[in-house]
């Protein structure tokens, strides 16, 4: 007798998707009861707690592991569902990527992928995204890490390259010396409370970080809104930054000095063609995109 009956596994899957017992039973067009005696199965089963009964559930780290499997079991069968010409629920792939390869370069990638696969994108910072996977919450993801996350394989992208740039009228009101020497006294705009963007390049110029008068806005295009505005100033994608500068909306504040952030894209072994796809998708626009 199998330990992991596909009704559980898929009715565990369906409550951390969703978020509540209650909602996953309205997925399912089943009673929460039924989804409760379920996972109360799976976890007599397994021999141990799966979910965390919070609002929403969280996953133990036995959770995890089963929700990997459930996830990998449910792509195997649409892929085999396509295969076959059968009818079934398109292929829909959880992906996790970063604020800024969504708002540049990481939507062209998915034109490029065949119709008929779909995509359930999770925003995150690149330094983080391999939580989702090591959580199964996502089959593959943009990251910064080169370490691959157990069950994944990793491949390099590219460098995402960042310019610091504040407005003509923010550098006339705050500036009073060079830069370099008022790079932690001066408003500084970052992502979220933790991007550490703009503190490691502050520490590459004075040893020091960011200053505390910090403005916090967390999405790409309002972020370059934000520093384009005089808020603050900030590290922008290159590709966002070269209109801008052109134009004169913004300076660039350090001529010598840029960060390069390497992205890396990691997804779980499973053969599926769907994966598959995206994954070449995703390596052509790097290689055009990125440096």
């Amino acid at each position: 007798m199998s330990f992991f009956p596909l009704d559980q596994v898929r009715t565990l899957l369906a409550v951390v998707d969703e978020g509540t017992f209650d909602a996953a039973a309205a997925a399912l067009h089943v009673t929460p009861s039924a989804v409760s005696q379920r996972v109360k199965a799976l976890e007599q089963g397994a021999g141990r707690v799966l979910l965390l009964r919070t609002k929403p559930v969280r996953l133990t780290e036995s959770g995890e592991i089963v929700v990997r499997l459930a996830r990998q079991l449910t792509q195997l069968e649409r892929d085999a569902r396509a295969e076959l010409g059968m009818a079934g629920e398109p292929a829909t792939l959880p992906i996790a990527v970063n604020a800024d390869s969504l708002a540049t370069w990481f939507l062209s990638a998915l034109t490029r992928v065949p119709p008929g696969i779909y995509f359930e994108l999770h925003r995150e910072d690149e330094e983080r995204t391999t939580r989702l996977l090591r959580e199964g919450l996502v089959m593959a993801a943009v990251t910064s890490s080169p370490d691959a996350v157990q069950g994944c394989s990793v491949s390099a992208l590219g460098r995402m390259r960042y310019l610091p740039v504040a407005s003509p009228e923010y550098v006339a009101r705050w500036l009073s010396r060079p830069f370099r020497s008022m790079v932690g006294e001066i408003p500084v705009v970052t992502f979220d409370r933790h991007d550490e963007l703009q503190n490691k390049f502050a520490r590459s110029l004075r040893r020091r970080g960011a200053g505390s008068l910090r403005h916090y806005v967390p999405a790409s295009e309002a972020f370059v809104g934000a520093v384009t505005a005089g808020l603050g100033w900030g590290l922008v994608p290159s590709t966002q930054a070269a209109p801008r500068l052109e134009s004169g909306a913004l300076v660039l504040l350090d001529p010598t000095r840029a960060i390069d952030v390497p992205l890396y894209w990691q997804q779980w072994k499973l053969h599926s063609p769907a994966l598959s796809a995206t994954a070449e998708a995703v390596a052509a626009a790097a290689r055009e995109s990125l440096g």
